[in-house]
């Protein structure tokens, strides 16, 4: 219950984005947890992704509240349902879904000014609600769903510009201003970093709306970036908060409610295989290979000998996956050597499977923290956005093997260089090797295991992040605190 009588009301407001929606809506039901009314403002097809997510916190006794808006697919001329990036099936759709996101901004205003709420838990993208946040006199928070390292890297690479002093794409730079010595090419160094893009000043507003804010909230936890949580308040100008892993905090509520849906019938394949045997390959829900790359996956899965899951999803019309090998599926369903998915997978259950013994992955945030979790040690391949940055934390806690790959990509289309079987079998070997370097990955990871589950217990320091949080809000509304 809301202790001290004070009854908040905090509206969320996410990004039509997998990565950014999932892990603010978790948001919303911690802070139900804690007896804060929590409103998520969304569309219809948006809410049915995480509904089953309202129901759990119902069943445990704390109810969300969605408010629903009405979504301009004609006006975009998207297909019914195709209302965030993941459900999109090609670049013009992902471009109109974030159109999306500037057309709603009047309905999302008024919405908010109608139910007069006493704090805005904004995603990063929604820049205006600062300036609606100022006029209603209240808090407004910014969610970004990422971790502190990754701010950091990018700051310093903006106010230094060492990717600029560089001759070639290939060439080698250590970034300046840092805790730690990080190395980067000039390659794989965002687009907007090294000229000027749309996107750049789309992030140019992103960060003079976080000075704006009340304070930062990044799905992290300060035990694997003391340093880095430091360093941002250097240069932030706000508080932060790392309150993460988000998912985490709900294994026990969603296990006595019954939240865990029935068993996934890749988990009873699961069941059948040795422990810490099987790669997990999956790179997300809205990366897009071309043909060429999906066929060295899929060759050097089946060469690599090792059993397997792959999450691979089918273009739109595709009877088949393209660039799949002749025979390739019969042959893996005949050895019953792996499992193909190319609907929605149980990622958490799957990495938190015995059987998983490495995770190849693009090394998007949210997929880092499951592993982090589940102590599964990486295969890193990072694409494009935040991964390659997020790659670079990954290999300062030596909790994975890197595959070499370093141009990063301007979209989720990938256009980067093919990588060759041989590559993918070599990091797959290297990871799942009897080495002092696979042991020691392996260890490291039980470690960050550890560290990442006692965070989110009582005591832990993203438990103690949220009810501080919780509670200053509480004090604005009292009035025995001011906003900045």
């Amino acid at each position: 219950m809301d202790s001290g009588g004070i009854h908040l009301h905090v509206v969320f407001l996410h990004a039509f984005v997998p990565g950014h929606m999932i892990p603010l809506v978790q948001l919303a039901r911690l802070f139900a947890g804690r007896g804060v009314r929590s409103t998520i403002i969304t569309t219809f097809h948006n809410a049915l992704t995480f509904q089953p997510s309202v129901d759990r916190g119902m069943a445990a006794g704390h109810p969300l509240h969605v408010h629903l808006l009405n979504f301009p697919a004609s006006e975009l001329g998207l297909r019914a349902g195709v209302e965030n990036v993941g459900a999109a099936a090609t670049a013009e759709e992902v471009s109109a879904v974030l159109r999306s996101m500037i057309l709603l901004q009047p309905q999302m205003e008024q919405t908010i000014r109608d139910l007069s709420p006493d704090c805005i838990f904004s995603d990063m993208f929604y820049t205006w609600t600062v300036d609606l946040a100022d006029e209603l006199n209240i808090p407004r928070l910014y969610f970004h769903p990422s971790n502190f390292l990754y701010q950091s890297v990018l700051h310093s690479l903006k106010v230094y510009g060492p990717h600029h002093e560089a001759k070639s794409e290939s060439e080698s730079f250590v970034v300046p201003g840092l805790p730690d010595k990080i190395t980067m090419k000039r390659s794989e160094v965002s687009e907007h970093l090294k000229v000027k893009t749309s996107w750049g000043e789309v992030m140019e507003k992103v960060a003079q709306s976080e000075k704006r804010s009340y304070g930062l909230v990044h799905n992290t936890f300060y035990e694997i970036e003391p340093a880095y949580v430091e360093h941002n308040k250097t240069f932030k100008g706000t508080k932060i908060y790392p309150i993460g892993p988000l998912f985490q905090f709900f294994e026990k509520d969603d296990a006595d409610t019954g939240g865990v849906p029935e068993k996934h019938g890749c988990l009873s394949w699961l069941d059948d295989r040795k422990p810490n045997s099987v790669i997990y390959a999956c790179f997300g829900s809205m990366v897009r290979f071309p043909d060429a790359q999906i066929t060295e996956i899929a060759l050097a899965l089946e060469e690599c000998k090792r059993p397997f899951v792959w999450v691979v999803r089918k273009k739109v019309g595709e009877q088949v996956i393209g660039g799949m090998p002749e025979g390739f599926q019969e042959r893996i369903e005949k050895e019953n050597k792996g499992l193909i998915l190319t609907e929605w997978a149980p990622q958490v259950e799957i990495l938190q499977h015995p059987a998983i013994g490495g995770f190849l992955t693009h090394c998007g945030w949210n997929s880092v923290l499951e592993a982090m979790v589940a102590g599964v040690p990486l295969i890193r391949w990072p694409l494009y956005y935040d991964q390659f940055y997020n790659d670079k934390l990954v290999e300062l806690l030596g909790i994975g093997v890197g595959m070499g790959v370093d141009v990063w990509n301007s979209s989720v289309v990938v256009t980067s260089p093919i990588i060759k079987k041989e590559r993918i079998i070599e990091a797959i070997g290297t990871l799942t090797g009897e080495s002092d370097i696979a042991e020691s990955i392996r260890s490291k990871s039980k470690v960050v295991s550890v560290l990442a589950k006692q965070a989110v217990e009582p005591g832990g320091s993203s438990f103690n992040g949220l009810t501080t949080l919780i509670e200053e809000l509480k004090a604005i509304k009292l009035g025995s605190k001011s906003l900045p």
